[in-house]
Order: C-alpha cells, then sequence, then structure tokens
C-alpha cells in the first residue's frame, strides 16, 4: 500500500528560505504565518533601507558597483510595478521583504542574490518599520498642527463669548468659549511633544545588527545611516533587533491623542443636543434617522469616540506581545504592524475630520451666556467677601447661606437686591450687584492661566507663534 504523498505547494518549494527543509510547507501555514497580507505597504520603505544597503555593499567591495547598480535598477523597477499594480504577491513569500527580493533575483539575475549579503530579515524588519514609522510620525504632527490651528481659529472668534465651565456635569463657573477651546490646544500641544519625543526614538539606525550578532564582514553602518537620514546607529545587535519600544511609544501617543478626540467629541456631542443648545452641527458632519425625520445624529463623533477604544487595544495588544519575549527575535513581534497600522489609520482619518469640522460648528452665544450666569457666579461672591478681610470658609459658608435660601424662593442670585445681601453680612456694599455678570466674571480672572479676554488674546498670539 503506497504511504499518502506529503502535502507540498509549489509555491513553497521555490521559497528563497527553504534550503534547510525537504518539502514544502502545509498551505494552510504558510497563510497563517504570513505578513504579506498586511506589510506590503512597507514595499517603499523596503526597498529604500535596501537601495542604501546595496550601495554600502559596493563601497566596502563586499559586492561589484556593476552588481550594485543592477540591484539599485531592479528594486526601482520594482517599486514601479507595485505602485502600479502589477506587481504579482505570492503568499508563499511570506512578507514583503522576501517579495522583493525574490522578483530582485527575476529581475537582475545573479546580482539580486547578493543582496542579502551582511544583513537578516530580522534588522530588515526592525528597519523598515523605522522608516516607516519617520514618515508616518512626522504625518500624524502635521495633522495635528491643522487641527491645533483650527482650534486657534475658533478661539480667536470667540475670546469673548461668555460660557458655563463645569465639574462634574454641574455648571461651575464663567469662562469663555475661547478658554475652553485652548484646553485643547494645550492638549494636543502635549501630544505633539510626545509624538516628537517617539520619532526621535524611532530615529535609530538598526540595520547592520544581523540576526542577532552583527556580521563578520566589514560593512560601513555609518554610510548607511547618512544615506538613509538616521541620526544615530544602534548600539547592542541584540536589542536592535528585539526593540519594538518605538512601536510602543508610537502606540502610548496615539493612545492619548485618541483619547483627547474622545473627550472632545463627546462635549461637541452633549453641546449639540438640545439640552444644552450651545452649539448645531454642520449638516456635512451630521447622519439622519432610518425611523425619525427629525434627527440630526453626530454619528461621526460618536465613531470617533469609539474607536479611541481600538486605538487603546492595539497600546495593550503591543505591549501584551512583548512583556513574555525573551531576546533577541520572535515572531510573535510580527504582529507589531497591524496594530501600528490600525492605531495610524484611526487617528489620522479623525485629526483630519476634526480640523474640518471645528471652523464650521454654530455656537449660540445668548443660550451659553444665559446659562454662565445665576448660581456659577456664587464664587465670585465668595471672593468679594474675601477680599474685604473675611476668611474663605466662612465666605463659603455665608454664600453657600445665600444660594440655599434663593432656590428655596425659586429665584436666581441676579434677582436678589444689595438688602438680600446684607442680610447675610454688612461686607456687601452696592458694588456687589456689579459683580453678578458672567462678562464681567471672565473679565477679573486675569491670573496667569485664567479666561480673561486679554490673556487669551495673548496666549493666542504665543500659540501662534
Amino acid at each position: 500500500m503506497k504511504s499518502p504523498r506529503k502535502r507540498t505547494s509549489r509555491a513553497g518549494r521555490r521559497n528563497l528560505l527553504r534550503g534547510r527543509f525537504s518539502g514544502g510547507r502545509l498551505p494552510e501555514v504558510e497563510a497563517f504565518t504570513a505578513s504579506l497580507p498586511y506589510d506590503q505597504r512597507l514595499f517603499r520603505h523596503d526597498i529604500r533601507g535596501s537601495v542604501a544597503h546595496a550601495n554600502m555593499l559596493a563601497k566596502v567591495k563586499l559586492i561589484s558597483v556593476s552588481d550594485a547598480q543592477k540591484i539599485v535598477r531592479g528594486l526601482k523597477s520594482i517599486e514601479r510595478e507595485i505602485e502600479s499594480g502589477k506587481f504579482k504577491f505570492n503568499i508563499s513569500d511570506e512578507d514583503i521583504h522576501i517579495a522583493i527580493e525574490r522578483r530582485l533575483i527575476e529581475a537582475a539575475g545573479p546580482a539580486g542574490r547578493k543582496l542579502h549579503t551582511a544583513r537578516s530579515r530580522n534588522d530588515q524588519i526592525a528597519l523598515d518599520l523605522r522608516l516607516f514609522l519617520k514618515d508616518e510620525i512626522a504625518g500624524v504632527i502635521a495633522h495635528l498642527t491643522r487641527l491645533r490651528d483650527a482650534l486657534l481659529e475658533v478661539a480667536t472668534a470667540h475670546a469673548d463669548t461668555v460660557m458655563p465651565g463645569y465639574t462634574h456635569m454641574q455648571r461651575a463657573q464663567p469662562v469663555s468659549l475661547a478658554h475652553h477651546v485652548l484646553a485643547y490646544v494645550e492638549m494636543l500641544d502635549r501630544d505633539c511633544e510626545r509624538f516628537s519625543q517617539a520619532l526621535a526614538r524611532t530615529d535609530v539606525m538598526p540595520l547592520g545588527a544581523g540576526a542577532l550578532a552583527g556580521t563578520t564582514l566589514q560593512i560601513d553602518r555609518e554610510a548607511v545611516a547618512i544615506e538613509l537620514d538616521f541620526k544615530r546607529i544602534s548600539e547592542n545587535s541584540m536589542d536592535a533587533v528585539s526593540d519594538r519600544d518605538f512601536a510602543v511609544d508610537f502606540l502610548s501617543a496615539s493612545a492619548l491623542l485618541a483619547v483627547h478626540l474622545s473627550r472632545m467629541s463627546e462635549e461637541i456631542v452633549l453641546w449639540t443636543t438640545t439640552e444644552f443648545g450651545f452649539a448645531t452641527l454642520p449638516d456635512e458632519f451630521s447622519t439622519g434617522s432610518s425611523m425619525m425625520p427629525q434627527k440630526k445624529n453626530p454619528d461621526l463623533l460618536e465613531l470617533i469616540r469609539g474607536k479611541s477604544g481600538r486605538v487603546i487595544g492595539d497600546l495593550v495588544a503591543m505591549l501584551t506581545i512583548l512583556k513574555g519575549l525573551p531576546l533577541t527575535y520572535n515572531s510573535d513581534i510580527q504582529e507589531d504592524k497591524e496594530r501600528v497600522f490600525d492605531a495610524l489609520d484611526t487617528i489620522k482619518p479623525a485629526l483630519d475630520v476634526l480640523a474640518k469640522l471645528w471652523p464650521l460648528i454654530k455656537f449660540d452665544a445668548d443660550r451659553m451666556r444665559t446659562a454662565a450666569g445665576g448660581f456659577a457666579l456664587a464664587t465670585d461672591l465668595a471672593e468679594y467677601l474675601v477680599e474685604r478681610g473675611m476668611p474663605f470658609r466662612e465666605a463659603h459658608a455665608i454664600v453657600g447661606t445665600i444660594v440655599r435660601e434663593t432656590i428655596a424662593r425659586g429665584k436666581s442670585l441676579e434677582d436678589l437686591g444689595i438688602d438680600d445681601f446684607r442680610s447675610h453680612s454688612r461686607l456687601f456694599d452696592t458694588d456687589v450687584i456689579e459683580l453678578l455678570d458672567p462678562e464681567n466674571s471672565i473679565k477679573v480672572r486675569s491670573v496667569i492661566g485664567g479666561p480673561s479676554p486679554g490673556l487669551i488674546r495673548e496666549r493666542i498670539k504665543r500659540l501662534r507663534r
């Protein structure tokens, strides 16, 4: 009786990495282990790194100049093939690195087989992701800057627009819309700082680390770093191939940015409800209901709020992947790219649409001003008494009593006269009536960091610079 034939794929038999094996892998194993379906987007960075590597190999005379030229021409031709959609990907190649090398050997002949001299996929993979993130982090910072500029535009137009600030979702004290919006600018500036720091830690050239222990061949890592515009070179070959801290840095910055965008979206959702009525969403950014014809839904903002969870998940997944890995490279790290790509593909569109949305939001200044009055001015009353010598806790108690009694009478602070105030303290004088004005409340809050319109305008000038 004949023994069953082993299942192999024809593509697997010509795989560049199968010299050690007598047969090919099962097709389902190829499909499960391949990263090619998603790491194709690294093709430009892989080719760029390979061109620099080939040039260096020729420089140190490990390959001839003629072979290097053939390799570079072949790589440029492959780049055009991929860009045009003519490149034929094969799952047996496992990843974009082998796919390009296979095609290079077809295009450049024996010269193509020399490209991988003094290089491992381990340091090649690390290089490609670093090159990719260097480009993409710069792009994220550009998107952040556009959103920041949009917020500054809104703030500039609303330095005098009064609204209530909130704690515990209860009206607290008057602020300006500009002051509120500039709080998000502060967040975005910190986000920019974090992404810049992540970029600096990404800007380290790992190529030359080999599989984990470098190479016996005398290569010139500095030349490659210069050609690829890296500021630093990795100092430990084992760390170079296993380090994904830079990916975690990017994901961490992305997760916190996503949280900021979620908070921002939540506030716009609240402001545009009938209950708040502070703002109206533009039609271009709103969605209707399949059943209720009157609805104008903030689906865009809800999705930004919801998608923050997946970016946080990308960070947690990456940390979980790394936490149990021994040095050096393990295939678990292959999961890094999907996490990075997913976070990137989530935050960039969110930044883009929010930058376009903010300048088109219509604010109801009268409604916001009305909401900023009343009991939101209670702290101003307490500080009025403090200025006249009363201990703050005593002033706090007196004003608390005024608020309680006023609510019981079904009135607001603006309804009270000087006699009502003086019945609680003789320190109240006629000028206290002028205090019960939201515009005046924010005007006198001129301590650095406060909502005074003058301070706000100066802050906007500095932020624009």
